[in-house]
């Protein structure tokens, strides 16, 4: 990652919106907030739920002693290596083969199919073979397939972060947190190629955050994600940084910065957040200063949905049955060695106003 420093005091100067974005505090309580379940000693960072409820995360492969990449929460609370322990030595045994997860950075729940995004790039070393896609099938719990990357679709210190998967145009779009840019995986001809790439649009805006007052130095490029499939559009936002921007689905092809550029539009300053989800007129984000989980609605109000203790770097959002999953990855807090940490699914009722089945 890109490690140039600045100032703190430039943090504030971020602040300024092209687009007036009004704060309003809503309903806060941590007594809206279910723990689903918690674990000591491995540090998880994906969360999402699948059509029929069944709970799924990641743990990625940055340090020695992780015990699996994609485990099942139980109706327990037990984490269990899915969608079985040979998938997930790899990480364990600093293993790369073919039919192993080896870096895994999240994972998407869509429909019938878990999508698995390995980055292949354990412990931020640089990537090994090509970051992929495992497809999983749900209702046999198989892998079914291997989408891989192409090589002008990542570079050699690339992270691919995070996923959204878009039925319309037969798409699955993923943001690089290391490298700036946004990757394009067609599945019509398992093509696949970047675009934005080191733009100011998903480049880090600072190098430093504010994080339970102790700076955060490790400048995030493009890394948040959300997709209206209503609207047809695909918002991006920088961990490092405090604007939200977005771009129409139909206006994304393999063309030059400078063309695409045109196309994109900021929509408002936020908080720095992690990990997004769209629902619902709703665009669900963290603030990793604040320690809040917020919600950007149409008429651009931000809104508190969570906040307080049980909110520890809120990095990914998955939604069922009228509720909001997210983990706390506490990432500022987590070294080498996070033993002795405990890292937690939770889940939160969405905004009545804008609550659904799924």
């Amino acid at each position: 990652m890109n490690t140039k420093r600045i100032k703190l005091g430039l943090l504030a100067t971020t602040v300024a919106a092209l687009f007036s974005v009004n704060a309003i505090a809503q309903h806060s309580s941590d007594a809206n907030v279910e723990l689903v379940g918690d674990i000591k000693g491995t540090q998880i960072t994906g969360v999402t739920v699948s059509n029929d409820g069944r709970v799924f995360v990641n743990a990625p492969n940055w340090r020695d002693g992780v015990r699996f990449s994609v485990a099942q929460v139980t109706d327990t609370g037990e984490f269990v290596a899915y969608p079985n322990s040979q998938t997930n030595e790899c990480v364990a045994q600093s293993e790369v083969r073919k039919d192993c997860f080896l870096a895994v950075q999240s994972v998407v729940a869509h429909k019938d199919k878990l999508y698995v995004l390995d980055t292949r790039n354990p412990k931020f070393k640089g990537v090994v073979d090509a970051p992929r896609l495992f497809v999983v099938d749900l209702a046999s719990n198989e892998i079914e397939g291997t989408l891989i990357l192409s090589e002008d679709a990542y570079h050699p210190d690339s992270y691919i972060n995070d996923l959204r998967v878009d039925e319309k145009t037969n798409r699955i779009y993923m943001t690089d947190s290391a490298h700036a840019g946004l990757v394009v995986y067609n599945l019509d001809d398992n093509t696949s190629y970047r675009i934005l790439d080191n733009h100011k649009t998903t480049k880090a805006e600072v190098d430093a955050l504010s994080i339970q007052g102790k700076p955060f130095t490790m400048p995030v490029q493009s890394d948040g994600f959300a997709l209206d499939t209503l609207n047809d559009t695909l918002y991006f936002h920088a961990l490092s940084g405090y604007s939200l921007y977005a771009i129409n689905t139909s206006d994304i092809e393999k063309s030059s910065n400078d063309v695409l550029a045109e196309k994109v539009r900021k929509v408002a300053t936020t908080g720095a957040p992690d990990g997004m989800i769209f629902h619902q007129g709703n665009v669900y984000l963290a603030d990793l200063e604040k320690q809040e989980v917020q919600y950007l609605t149409p008429s651009l109000d931000l809104r508190t949905l969570v906040k307080g203790d049980v909110v520890n770097w809120a990095d990914t959002f998955s939604i069922y049955n009228n509720a909001l999953y997210y983990t706390n990855s506490k990432i500022q807090d987590a070294g080498s060695d996070v033993s002795d940490m405990t890292f937690e699914v939770y889940k939160t009722a969405l905004p009545a106003r804008y609550s659904s089945r799924n």
